[in-house]
């Protein structure tokens, strides 16, 4: 039987979604369901004076307004942690005003529209104080933290050899606010039965969303429970837990009955975290063939008054290239806006603009090809920590990347290839993402018929979890996919990590191959052990599977034979999977190398993204035409980044006054040219039980600096500040 993993398997649960009966968060009814909707602040900084609800709570069909007038009890402080992926959420605990849109009350009611409109009728007034919300005027009060999340924020490597450079650039990138907008806004469903509080929620982690609730509301997490069956986006926003599901459990709770809580549009851009704007130094110096002697990347990024996010935008710097010396540094000021938080690739999306436009910059000053430039400064081995590489493919994705582009035919000259008026420009830069793998567990059930159920607590936010973990656990139990069912999404099945950092597949895939493993060698050895049955006395080891068979010698029984004979109601297996010593010992990560062309318009200074090439090293790729699609949605989720992405912040009022899609663009469909993805073949035995390294995020990585690189290679103007809008351009 052919094997199904790396093949373009349809998805699994694509005839649910296109049909609509895909069930998400917010599409769970319950009986006498009541509906919740948040107040949040008008202010950004100061203190509630008071919270008028009379006229709200007279209203028709309203059934509580919660408020810091009496404050709901909690079991522990919100603003403790219980992990580094933790925030500090507001709800409804003080008067205090940290941020614009914060929740400073909730009103319950028996329909969303008359919810809707008694939360209009909440009065509330304030005592405001100035904001300090400009990033650039509080640089002077910027910090350094000791780490960024379990690493060290500063890194010293390398000594510099003293010889002087022949060449150096030493600039200043920026890159603005920006705001996840996924189709489904944040949204939670939760009813108790007694002391057992049950939540659908949309999350990337429905453990880390069991543990939050558990501390906060005082409950043992065996009463908790988190159901997450669809997502419909996240890019890292999703991936802690925030004020708005706490409150939908405080407000099912003061009820007594279901409470749905759903985001407006304009709260996505409140209370729920968002990419940090930075400013980025890159020093490069090198000889005059290209050998890198020092790399400085220093970072500094707001965070809020009340919580500390850094954007670990340097962390690539420290592995990508080798050096005789790298230092890189990460800064914080604190500001009276909400916390930010991860935002796809967190770190590694605007850190690579800085980087991989500072290595454009010195290709063009050392009159060196920007390819030719990378690959003398490959690094053979992890220059951090001085690891052998778990596999690497680099070298063979600037190859069949620049190949496949035609990078050979460039006229690297800025502004020397036109098509009539208008300019045409090819940038490249390079792409990487770690390769993480965390704990997880998963079990597998034999039932009698011969098909075989798997159970992974996970997520999909999409990205066709449900799809790779069926073709890995029917290829290793010898069947078609048709006839593995996996389940993921509730805390009541086998634990795993929270869906971000890339680690999903490689994680979660890992369990799902040795839980399968596990069943697949119980079946045989009730066979071989089964006195009725055609594989009775034959070596356990010399017994394959296929086509939902045990085979040896040429005799053969089927999976759904064997469970008749043995009568049983199911066979089942349990394993878990976890980076074991070779996590110390290599260093691993995915690379690739991005190609851009675009088109500008010398009079406009509009910029068009043409044509893009894409070629990547991620390990065994376990679904082709899902991976494809992960890299596309990235390439435009960069191209976004690149040319249109931005959130603006009021200085003097402290908010965010981009609330809505109509102001804050992403790409459509004309914005997205034919995107190439090409995978370059490569076995990576170290990296985990089924070779794949995370996908998720790789793909936005380089993209920035490409389409920067590109715009410069047509116009001569060097923009280093994103988004490049057409102001910029015109003024360079």
């Amino acid at each position: 039987m052919d094997k199904s993993v790396g093949k373009p398997l349809d998805r699994v649960d694509g005839r649910l979604k296109v049909t609509g009966a895909a069930k998400y968060s917010a599409e769970f009814p319950q009986q006498g369901m009541a509906y919740a909707v948040m107040v949040t602040s008008t202010i950004a900084n100061g203190t509630i004076t008071k919270v008028d609800s009379a006229e709200a709570e007279k209203a028709p069909g309203v059934l509580a307004v919660l408020s810091p007038e009496k404050p709901p009890q909690l079991a522990t402080d919100p603003s403790k942690k219980q992990s580094p992926v933790d925030r500090v959420v507001h709800v409804l605990q003080t008067k205090r005003v940290d941020y614009q849109h914060q929740p400073v009350a909730l009103v319950v009611a028996d329909t969303i529209e008359r919810a809707t409109h008694a939360a209009a009728l909440v009065k509330v007034q304030y005592q405001a104080d100035k904001p300090n919300a400009d990033f650039k005027a509080a640089k002077a009060q910027a910090y350094k933290p000791q780490t960024i999340l379990w690493v060290p924020a500063a890194h010293e490597q390398g000594k510099a050899s003293g010889e002087k450079a022949d060449a150096e650039v030493d600039a200043t990138y920026s890159t603005p606010y920006e705001h996840h907008n996924p189709m489904e806004p944040h949204a939670t469903t939760a009813m108790w039965e007694g002391d057992r509080l049950t939540v659908w929620d949309s999350t990337q982690g429905v453990f880390g969303t069991r543990a939050r609730l558990a501390a906060l509301l005082g409950l043992p997490p065996a009463n908790v429970r988190v159901i997450t069956k669809f997502v419909g986006g996240g890019f890292g926003c999703k991936g802690s837990t925030w004020a708005h599901t706490v409150l939908a459990a405080m407000a099912a709770k003061a009820v007594s009955r279901p409470v749905k809580l759903v985001l407006r549009r304009d709260q996505m851009f409140g209370p729920v975290g968002y990419r940090p704007e930075t400013e980025q130094r890159v020093q490069l110096q090198a000889r005059k063939d290209g050998k890198l002697l020092l790399i400085r990347h220093e970072v500094m990024n707001p965070t809020s008054t009340f919580d500390e996010f850094a954007e670990p935008s340097a962390m690539q710097t420290r592995m990508l290239y080798a050096s005789e010396q790298i230092i890189t540094s990460h800064s914080l000021v604190k500001l009276t806006l909400g916390t930010p938080t991860f935002t796809r690739a967190p770190g590694e999306s605007s850190g690579t603009f800085a980087l991989e436009s500072a290595m454009d910059e010195l290709a063009y000053k050392l009159n060196m090809d920007p390819i030719e430039l990378r690959v003398k400064n490959h690094a053979d081995k992890d220059p951090e920590s001085g690891n052998p590489w778990s596999s690497k493919s680099l070298k063979e994705c600037y190859r069949a990347g620049a190949e496949k582009f035609g990078w050979a035919k460039r006229n690297p000259k800025p502004g020397s290839m036109k098509d009539g008026n208008i300019l045409i420009g090819w940038g490249m830069a390079t792409a990487t993402y770690p390769a993480r793998r965390m704990k997880a567990s998963a079990k597998a059930s034999l039932l009698p018929d011969g098909t075989v159920k798997v159970l992974a607590g996970s997520q999909d936010l999409g990205t066709g979890t449900y799809t790779v973990m069926t073709q890995i656990a029917a290829d290793v139990l010898g069947l078609p996919p048709a006839k593995v069912q996996f389940d993921l999404g509730d805390t009541n099945m086998p634990e795993t990590p929270v869906s971000g950092g890339s680690w999903t597949a490689s994680s979660v895939g890992s369990a799902v191959k040795l839980v399968a493993q596990a069943l697949r060698d119980k079946a045989i050895a009730l066979a071989v052990a089964d006195a009725a049955s055609p594989l009775h006395g034959a070596d356990p080891k010399q017994v394959q599977v296929a086509g939902g068979e045990l085979v040896s010698g040429g005799k053969r029984e089927s999976y759904a034979a064997l469970m008749k004979r043995q009568k049983l109601p199911s066979l089942d297996a349990e394993a878990t999977g976890q980076p074991g010593p070779e996590s110390g010992k290599y260093s691993m990560h995915s690379f690739g190398a991005q190609f851009a062309e675009v088109r500008v318009d010398p009079e406009l200074g509009t910029v068009r993204v043409s044509r893009w090439v894409g070629a990547f090293g991620a390990g065994t790729i376990l679904n082709a035409k899902t991976a494809e699609s992960q890299m596309m949605g990235g390439i435009i989720m960069g191209i976004g980044m690149a040319l249109m992405e931005k959130s603006v912040v009021d200085v003097r009022t402290g908010r965010f006054i981009t609330q809505d899609l109509a102001e804050y663009h992403v790409p459509v469909n004309p914005d997205v040219p034919n995107i190439d993805v090409l995978f370059v073949p490569e076995n990576d035995p170290y990296v985990n039980e089924i070779g794949a390294k995370g996908i998720g995020e790789i793909g936005i990585t380089g993209v920035a600096a490409a389409v920067a690189n590109a715009v410069y290679h047509a116009t001569g103007k060097r923009i280093r500040d994103l988004p490049l809008t057409l102001d910029k351009l015109l003024t360079a």
